[in-house]
Parts: structure tokens; sequence; C-alpha cells
């Protein structure tokens, strides 16, 4: 068989934003109805779906050579991994996610003093534990199933992760602090990343996945413009943004064309106009390597 690397990839809630993250980077990945086993169009590679929560002890285990899971998990697992990157991405948004201790609005808790002796649920529980620790406040800490906003009435507290947070206001409750932030990190196995092979796969994966997540929210632009308004239309660009200029057959006109972010090429065109550009245009991109 030909060297592979085996790869683990999130089941559940980032399920989706992963498999478009890999689609951005070049890879066509398909997944079978129940499956757990999706295909790639790269023979180096193999994959298979594990939930977010499990996937840096398979990772740790040599299970699989390298995956993708929160840092919430590596530090609930203690998983001792490679992290070769982090991946700023999760299933709603681009920001990181939030785990937050919370309760009712209705309830007399104010600060993280008035939880001495209360229960707390959470799905990470050694991470809420080691933060009441930390407080020198002596809390029961319970493992939570899911539903886990519902259980804030029943017992005294939740610790529950969060993008948006409009969940937790949907459900009435109130954030009295943040536990840690989490970011998804793509992790190798120790073990795997000692061999030459596999650690140069896994290193061009991430560089791919990195400049996939760094092409999500930028835009090509390209325009023409006079010559005579060059220094006055890069003034216009971000400092740190260096255009690429192409000299045109009329010597009167320039080609110039530049990366930038989605929401400033929105800005500028309106403004570029005016300045006597034309043949303004702007085109998505997969990847941006930096």
């Amino acid at each position: 068989m030909d060297k592979q690397v085996k790869l683990g990839l999130p089941k559940g809630s980032l399920q989706d934003s992963t498999f478009d993250l890999f689609r951005r980077a070049g890879f066509k990945i398909q997944l079978s109805a129940r499956s757990y086993f999706p295909s790639l169009d790269d023979s180096e590679l193999s994959a298979v779906m594990f939930r977010a929560q499990e996937m840096s002890r398979y990772v740790e285990d040599g299970v699989v050579d390298a995956g993708l899971t929160g840092k919430d998990w590596i530090c609930e697992n203690k998983s001792d991994v490679i992290e070769v990157c982090e991946l700023i991405y999760s299933k709603a948004t681009a920001q990181p996610a939030h785990w937050v201790l919370a309760v009712p609005n209705e309830s007399p808790v104010q600060k993280i003093e008035d939880l001495q002796g209360k229960i707390i649920a959470t799905e990470l529980v050694n991470v809420t534990r080691e933060y009441f620790a930390r407080k020198n406040i002596d809390v029961k800490v319970e493992f939570s199933w899911g539903a886990t906003e519902v259980k804030a009435r029943l017992l005294d507290g939740i610790v529950e992760i969060t993008e948006t947070g409009s969940s937790l206001r949907a459900n009435n409750l109130r954030i009295i602090d943040t536990l840690m932030t989490s970011t998804t990190r793509f992790i190798a196995n120790r073990q795997a990343w000692q061999d030459d092979f596999k650690r140069e796969k896994i290193e061009a994966i991430a560089l791919l996945l990195q400049g996939a997540i760094e092409g999500r929210e930028k835009v090509g632009l390209k325009l023409n413009l006079p010559s005579d308004k060059i220094d006055e239309i890069i003034k216009l660009l971000p400092a740190e943004k260096s255009p690429t200029i192409n000299h045109l057959k009329d010597e009167n006109f320039i080609a110039l064309e530049v990366i930038l972010e989605e929401d400033t090429a929105r800005d500028l065109v309106p403004k570029l106009k005016k300045m006597g550009a034309s043949g303004i245009f702007t085109y998505p991109l997969n990847q941006v390597i930096p």
C-alpha cells in the first residue's frame, strides 16, 4: 500500500464548515449517507469521522495521524499532541467559541463566589473543575449529555459553549464569567510527526487550510486607471497592501491588482470610479498563501 496519512475529521457541529474549508483548500471531499469514511481525491490521504470531543484522544493514541478539533477538547482530555496550527473557524461564525459560566436571569448569583457549595452542569467537566479549584470555590460539577441550557434552572448554573450568545439570551441566561476561549486546531500524533513523509504531508495540509482561512473574507480587485492618478489611488489602499501594477499598451493607463478584505473593496470601488478608474471588477479567492 502507498504511504498514507490517516486524517480525523470532526463529525457534528463542525462537519459542514470543515468540509467547506477542505473544498476551499482544493480538495474534493465527499461523504456518503451514514458513512464515517469520507473520500478525498488524494491517494496519500485517508479520512475517518470522529466527534470533536474525542478527536484528541484518538490522535494521541495513533488511531489517526492528524485531526481537527477544538483547543477546548485538547485541554479537557489533557491530550499530548502536536498543535500544528490554529484554524479560526467554527460552526456558525469566523469567531472563536467561548465557554462561559451562566445562570438564569432571575438567579441571586451575581459573582463566582456565590456558587460556593452549588451544582454546575457542563460537558467540559475537567476544565470546569480546574477553573473552580483555581478560584478556591467548592462546587459539584456534573456531566451534561446535552440541553445544558435547560439545566441552569434545575441546578445552580451551567458552563456552556457559545459563539454569539444568542442561545443563552433565548433561554434568559446571563454570563457570570468566561472560562476559556477556544478555536479549532490542526493536531498531529507525536510519532507520526517524526515520520518525514507524514510530517511533510501534514504541514502541506496545514498550509492549504490556513490559505483557505486567509482567503475566506478577501477578494481580488482589478482595475485600469490613468497613469497620472496612480499615487492618488494608492493612497486610498490600506497601508499594508502592495498592489501589482502593469503598464498597458496605451501609456496613459496602467492596470492595478490587489488583494483586500471584502468590505474594504466594497467601500473603495465607488471612490475609485470617481477618480477615473475603469474596468473595475472583484473576484473571490479560495486561498491566500502568505
